[in-house]
């Protein structure tokens, strides 16, 4: 295998200028820096990784920590974070902490050293302990925080006005017993979601009870075994805001095995716009939320801090990506004619 001696002899320059062009120096000309790149390649020569961090004191990697790494929503937002990622020259440290504190620290340790940044999506649990023991040394960004004043930047979804739009939209069309699926009880999201339908029917004036509360924890199988409690229910709902799209999936297959005619019998709406929310039949009316720029703004923000393109004695940042309600027909509404479905203005 080639050194970097061989490449700097091959090439007619000293090991210092070879160096130099692989550590992007401006102090080489731009021939020299192609004919060392050039003889690089020939000879297959690249400079050690760890070397290189230990002399620039940067790694070019940034940590990506996740609840879970499953399901359409996170397979999303990681592809915002790679294609970012890449455009910045950045690689990617990818762990899930399966919404466990003790995991969340876990990951931290194990990416301490070997990052230069870090994204943090833990909508499950209260990191903040675990983020000030693990995490406070290189720039961090908050993906879906509780409370966006932690210290840190931070990005989040608009989960309350997303709800309410949508239940304003089912109160619009004449709907007034209206249930809603809930997502896990701790978790930011979910409860973000429910405030904002809550609020919705208490501004309309229209009473909410318990019973029209299921609690789900945001899977198909939570939404599949919800349709029996909403079936149970006397009278029954005439519409149900379920708090994400993959319930939503569970409980309008449920309802189908049960003969109960969506939006007929139940008009059915979502959160979230995932890709199969369309060709539901019917096709699914939800809130679009772009997963895809949750992780690309979170990886943009940390290149920025990395490259000093933001000025840090102005504070950290919160940032929120817009909701948009996606009219379909589940809702009862009258389809679009495109059949794929309108996305509103921001709530």
């Amino acid at each position: 295998m080639a050194n970097i001696k061989d490449v700097a002899r091959e090439a007619g320059v000293s090991v210092a200028t070879v160096s130099r062009v692989f550590n992007d120096s401006g102090l080489v000309s731009e021939d020299t820096r192609r004919n060392v790149r050039a003889v690089a390649e020939r000879l297959n020569y690249w400079p050690n990784g760890v070397a290189r961090s230990l002399i620039m004191n940067r790694t070019h990697a940034i940590g990506v920590l996740l609840p879970d790494l499953h399901g359409e929503f996170f397979s999303e937002v990681l592809r915002g974070i790679d294609l970012a990622a890449r455009r910045e020259g950045l690689h990617l440290l990818i762990s899930s902490s399966h919404s466990d504190s003790k995991e969340v620290l876990a990951a931290l340790r194990a990416m301490r050293g070997r990052i230069d940044g870090l994204i943090v999506m833990a909508p499950d649990v209260d990191v903040r302990e675990a983020l000030r023991t693990g995490g406070s040394a290189f720039p961090l960004v908050l993906v879906d925080p509780g409370n966006p004043g932690q210290g840190w930047d931070t990005i989040t979804i608009a989960n309350y006005e997303g709800a309410h739009a949508m239940t304003e939209h089912l109160l619009g069309l004449g709907h007034r017993r209206i249930a809603t699926i809930t997502g896990p009880a701790r978790n930011v999201d979910a409860q973000q979601r429910l405030e904002g339908f809550r609020a919705a029917l208490r501004e309309a004036g229209v009473a909410t009870a318990p019973e029209l509360e299921i609690t789900g924890d945001f899977t198909e199988r939570s939404g599949y075994d919800a349709a029996a409690a909403l079936l149970a229910l006397k009278p029954r709902p005439d519409a149900v805001f379920v708090a994400n799209d993959y319930m939503a999936v569970g409980l309008m297959s449920a309802l189908g095995e049960n003969d109960v005619h969506v939006p007929g019998d139940l008009a059915v709406t979502g959160f979230d716009d995932i890709a199969l929310a369309r060709y539901l039949r019917p096709p699914l009316t939800t809130v679009h939320v772009e997963a895809y720029q949750l992780g690309e703004r979170a990886v943009q923000r940390v290149a920025d801090v990395l490259a000093g393109r933001v000025d840090r004695s102005a504070g950290h940042t919160h940032e929120v990506i817009a909701a948009q309600l996606v009219v379909r027909a589940s809702c009862g509404a009258p389809p679009p004619a495109d059949g794929a479905g309108s996305r509103g203005s921001r709530p």
